[in-house]
């Protein structure tokens, strides 16, 4: 079977991966890439223990140089104006560098017969295939041109947001939410692997108007959110995204729905299925996630479900309907919850206004898709007392190890 990837971002290549590992080299896979080798968008993605346990399933090689390439980060702090930070407790993750990820996804492809075509872009016409995957992300070309067979949607939120890099080094996970004289600032911090932390600044839509961010260009933009949030950065800059903000250097969410993802030979994967807000730092392992499962539905599951007959348009068909309907049930609850909690931002303002116990307010972000129960919110109060912390902490880390160790076993 001959499979074309259109984009290289983590869908497309991972997808590449697991198709060559799991059809044992027999199937083809090209896959084209618009911008050149190196070049991509963003600081920082994350993700947490489930997406390394996949990882290690589905290539114990490739899941290892994963894990050597990313940064583990095992604190998280809220900080709200003067008032003391509050703690998060139970909560780590790994992140690595956007631009290291590709490497690493890139690497393992090539070094498995998959060949990457850099500076490519294409349509669907250009593709002659078996199988043609648009993994083109959130403005997909070939989406966009059959996007009434998808039945797209796109809906747009209001909040105005910018991602920066930060000179910073630090293995704790921020939330800092700061006034100004035009009203609320936040932004999330979290570490890389590079050393440059991500920083995405948000505000609401009179916030930023009033402040002249409306107007401003990007340097200033930056100075300005330099100023307000010059606690947590201690003197540390913010950097500017490679080849700059632009002249429109302020983003609003974009969420993307498709009533299928298939049509004919084509289905869709990554971003160009599904979006998900940033506040629930999902994109990227759901984008592998839909790259699992479709390689799951052609090549089967081991002691759960047979191989399709790649061998002819039938089986393959099939293959293709089974992901796209699994998937798309499984991505749906989890879009509902990044809607909540897109919507959480966009009125976060009132919130904080009324602000009078920090720990409450840190309570109503991290519940924020409401799937927290009593006894997370009782160790949440319990985790501000600092014996408790290192006690919770010390917990967290043996659960850390434990499943490291069980990886390591199973590979």
């Amino acid at each position: 079977m001959r499979i074309a990837c259109a984009g290289g971002g983590p869908a497309g290549l991972y997808l590449a991966v697991l198709a060559r590992l799991r059809s044992g080299g027999r199937d083809e896979v090209v896959v084209h890439e618009r911008n050149e080798a190196g070049r991509t968008h963003g600081f920082a993605v994350t993700y947490g223990e489930d997406m390394l346990d996949d990882a290690f399933r589905n290539d114990p090689e490739g899941g290892e140089a994963l894990r050597r390439a990313s940064r583990l980060w095992n604190a998280q702090e809220i900080r709200v104006g003067d008032h003391r930070p509050v703690h998060v407790g139970g909560k780590y993750g790994y992140a690595i560098a956007r631009v290291d990820l590709l490497d690493v996804l890139a690497r393992r492809a090539e070094q498995l017969g998959v060949t990457i075509e850099y500076g490519s872009p294409v349509d669907r016409a250009d593709l002659d295939a078996d199988l043609v995957v648009a993994s083109d992300g959130v403005g997909s070309r070939i989406r966009t041109a059959r996007a009434e067979h998808f039945g797209t949607t796109v809906d747009e939120g209001t909040n105005p947001y910018v991602w920066l890099g930060a000179d910073s080094d630090s293995d704790t996970f921020v939330w800092d939410f700061q006034p100004t004289d035009a009203g609320w600032m936040w932004i999330h911090l979290y570490p890389s692997s590079n050393g440059v932390s991500t920083c995405i600044v948000e505000c609401e839509p009179d916030t930023w108007e009033a402040l002249g961010l409306d107007h401003m260009s990007g340097a200033e933009a930056v100075r300005l959110v330099e100023s307000v949030f010059h606690r947590t950065l201690a003197g540390r800059r913010l950097i500017e995204p490679l080849g700059g903000l632009g002249d429109k250097p302020w983003l609003r969410f974009r969420e993307v729905r498709n009533r299928t993802w298939r049509d004919g030979d084509l289905v869709l994967a990554g971003d160009a299925a599904h979006t998900t807000h940033f506040g629930i730092g999902s994109g990227t392992v759901l984008a592998m996630q839909d790259s699992m499962g479709l390689v799951d539905a052609l090549y089967g599951v081991a002691g759960q479900t047979a191989a399709a007959d790649l061998t002819c348009p039938n089986g393959r068909g099939a293959a293709l309907s089974a992901y796209d309907a699994r998937r798309r049930a499984e991505i749906g609850p989890i879009q509902d919850a990044a809607r909540r909690n897109m919507q959480w931002f966009e009125q976060a303002g009132r919130q904080l206004e009324q602000v009078t116990d920090p720990v409450e307010f840190a309570w109503s972000l991290t519940d924020r898709r409401g799937d927290m129960s009593r006894i997370h919110r009782t160790l949440h109060r319990a985790t501000q007392v600092p014996a408790l912390r290192q006690v919770r902490r010390g917990l967290t880390t043996a659960r850390r190890v434990r499943r490291s160790a069980l990886r390591g076993r199973q590979s």
